[in-house]
């Protein structure tokens, strides 16, 4: 009943030609359709209880004589009380008529009643309707005012927050959520400023060099086939290093916009499949790798997992000491698949480890081959595992270097086949299956 009302009324208030629908105006609607059932609930109960109540009704005469009549209920007979006045009873009056007359008093005090209670109804309704009016817009004056501060919040000043003050209630929580709100927005939009900025930066720099090169060359009267052919294969250098560049912004890019499909996995496979890629790179720069694989299966992008961590592992190769060691483990803790690496290298202080996962953040020269690095390698891990819901923990080494574990989802293969196995070349000692777990890196 009171949603139909509720309805009807807002009907009512939002018609073309009458206010704009509005909170405000709805909430007053509702306030008045509420007080008004439940004044006229409360007239239709008194006036059933007065109806019901016994009482004495008096006639006065054309001869100045009061006769009443005391009335047990609606259906009795009245009985005559001693008159007012000389102490004769009326002769002109008979029993019917005394009852007939009392009726009619009666009747007519309870028509006054409800016309009376009616208009005090109204009036009150009138009153209550104003009050609701204040009210609403007392109530909803912090939501105008989050409504008018959002609207003048723009991309230029995404710093301004609402600062919402007052009781803890849904509005407040509302203002602080938006709060929240626009300072994740105010820090994606300051990030992505810094990755344009920089990624600018590293596709101008090699297209400057190649223009350089290109200019030495043509303007240097003395060049010779020789020098013509060092330049073109300087020039192709660069070139690869910014395919490679635009290469890896396409991978983050595509990470960050999420999995299209899911697939089953194993992150022990992927890595046997790294490792064997980045042999020669191991072997090149004298670093000691050892793997501690146990099974790990999950879901999503195995193309996608194999960059994060071919990423991993070629990072923990670059930035670390000359005859340093990289360990890998996979396995799963509390249900859930891991792959972590861990290398040796120069002190890391923990206020940068955050920094590491931006774009083109590097640390200096703590790498044993840095020549070829984009400053993206980290990067990509982060985005990787944010589109497989996985999370990712660094923690510097006391001695040196860097510990990353990515935890994956649980995969919907509940199956397990715990190993430990030798890959190719790499110095991983051959365990027995039931210590690998003991022997992870930690």
């Amino acid at each position: 009943m009171f949603e139909r009302v509720h309805r009807r009324f807002t009907r009512l208030a939002v018609r073309p030609q009458l206010r704009p629908r509005t909170i405000r105006l709805r909430l007053t609607a509702l306030y008045g359709a509420l007080f008004l059932i439940c004044g006229a609930g409360l007239l239709a109960i008194t006036y059933a209880l007065m109806w019901n109540v016994p009482g004495n009704a008096c006639y006065t005469g054309s001869n100045g004589l009061s006769v009443c009549t005391a009335d047990s209920g609606t259906h009795g007979t009245p009985s005559a009380t001693p008159p007012q006045g000389n102490g004769a009873w009326p002769t002109t009056l008979t029993p019917k008529q005394l009852e007939a007359l009392a009726v009619n008093q009666h009747a007519h005090e309870m028509h006054q009643l409800l016309i009376r209670s009616g208009i005090a109804l109204a009036i009150m309704a009138a009153v209550s309707i104003a009050f609701g009016w204040v009210v609403a817009g007392r109530v909803l004056r912090p939501l105008r005012k989050i409504t008018e501060v959002t609207q003048a919040i723009s991309a230029t000043n995404l710093h301004e927050r609402l600062a919402l003050s007052g009781p803890d209630d849904e509005l407040k929580k509302l203002a602080d959520t938006i709060d929240g709100l626009l300072a994740r927005l105010e820090g994606a939009f300051e990030a992505q400023r810094r990755f344009v900025a920089n990624a600018s930066h590293e596709l101008r720099t090699p297209l400057t060099l190649i223009r350089a090169l290109l200019q030495m060359t043509l303007t240097d009267p003395d060049a010779t086939l020789d020098t013509f052919r060092a330049t073109c294969q300087d020039i192709l250098v660069e070139g690869e290093r910014q395919e490679r560049l635009i290469d890896a912004l396409l991978v983050l890019a595509r990470s960050e916009r999420g999995l299209d499909h899911r697939e089953p996995f194993d992150l022990s496979t992927v890595v046997d499949t790294v490792l064997l890629a980045l042999r020669p790179k191991a072997d090149r720069l004298g670093i000691d790798v050892r793997a501690f694989l146990q099974a790990a299966p999950t879901d999503g992008d195995a193309q996608l997992a194999e960059r994060l961590i071919m990423n991993l592992i070629d990072n923990a190769l670059r930035h670390n000491t000359d005859g340093g060691h990289v360990a890998i483990a996979t396995g799963t803790t509390a249900g859930h698949p891991f792959v972590s690496v861990s290398n040796t290298g120069t002190t890391i202080p923990p206020r940068d480890v955050d920094r590491l996962f931006q774009p083109f953040q590097r640390l200096g020269a703590d790498s044993t081959d840095n020549s070829d690095g984009l400053g993206l390698g980290l990067s990509i891990v982060q985005a990787i595992a944010s589109a497989h819901h996985a999370s990712i923990n660094a923690h510097p080494k006391p001695g040196g270097g860097l510990r990353i574990k990515a935890v994956f989802p649980r995969s919907a293969a509940t199956a397990t086949r715990p190993y430990a196995r030798h890959v190719g070349e790499f110095a991983i000692p051959g365990t027995p299956a039931s210590s690998t777990g003991a022997n992870t890196p930690g």
